[in-house]
């Protein structure tokens, strides 16, 4: 069981960061992105290509972070044009559609174009032994590398910068009034979303191989963490992720994974029907 718990928590730790960039997201500009586990596999991919074009790891890697940002970047610039034009349900309901197909047409190219390609960044080294249970050093270093970004995010979110990216989400109209332009915060937690979707792919790799079919479950699972946690909230989405990571281990191990998945979407709607804002979320 402790070693269900401490797998639980090195996903619950990935998957609440990859939930991070989609609840920004969302709360920021009311933006539902369903193609941004597929940032994060387009992302794993130019990493692979440019590592068998003999570049070395971590400026590959680089590569890889760059690439995430930019298709974050793409999509505010081209489909999210139209997007930013509505409000409320009618700007929920056309991005869902339009992310959606952007979702189908990166998975087409991707497992048409790259069907054996996956991302394994492999970390040399033994098991570490904690609280009686070997542990893989990817494993330890995938968490080590979350925490510090998710250590990084909450410092930025109280610098000037990262307050106003706060207080559109929480009054885009008063943040308008004291002159901060919510179209340009979206597009810099668009960027910093596409990046940290990559990052993501980055430290999943070095659990377990990150193919071109895995988009699909990393947008399920973030959107899972983001209605628990709770829009526009990094510590909810951190805090969720563990729980929802602990939760998906130990019931698979249990019972399976199809039913572990079927907990996790249960565990969602208990959320919304007890507390409709998540965890940690902004009230409307």
């Amino acid at each position: 069981m402790i070693a269900n718990i401490l797998d639980g928590i090195v996903l619950g730790l990935q998957f609440g960061l990859l939930a991070t960039g989609l609840t920004l997201i969302y709360g920021l500009g009311g933006v539902l992105n369903l193609a941004y586990g597929q940032i994060a596999v387009a992302s794993a991919i130019a990493m692979v290509l440019a590592m068998d074009a003999g570049v070395p790891t971590l400026p590959a890697v680089a590569l890889g972070l760059l690439a995430g940002g930019l298709f974050g970047l793409f999509l505010d610039l081209t489909i999210l044009r139209p997007v930013y034009r509505l409000r409320g349900e009618a700007r929920v309901l056309l991005s869902l559609l339009l992310t959606l197909g952007v979702s189908f047409i990166v998975d087409g190219f991707l497992n048409w174009r790259y069907p054996l390609k996956a991302l394994t960044l492999h970390i040399a080294g033994g098991a570490v032994e904690i609280l009686g249970v070997p542990m893989r050093l990817g494993s330890l270093v995938a968490s080590g590398i979350t925490l510090v970004i998710f250590a990084g995010l909450f410092v930025f979110f109280r610098t000037s910068l990262g307050r106003a990216i706060r207080s559109v989400i929480e009054d885009e109209e008063g943040a308008r009034l004291i002159g901060i332009d919510p179209k340009k915060m979206l597009r810099l937690i668009l960027v910093l979303s596409g990046a940290l979707a990559a990052l993501v792919a980055v430290t999943r790799s070095m659990v377990t191989p990150l193919d071109t079919k895995a988009g699909l479950s990393m947008t399920v699972f973030a959107l899972i963490v983001t209605v628990v946690g709770g829009l526009g909230n990094v510590t909810g989405a951190f805090l969720a992720g563990i729980i929802l990571g602990i939760i998906n281990v130990v019931s698979a191990d249990l019972i399976g994974t199809y039913i572990s998945l079927i907990i996790l979407l249960v565990a969602a709607a208990v959320t919304i029907l007890i507390r409709p804002a998540g965890l940690l979320g902004v009230k409307e």
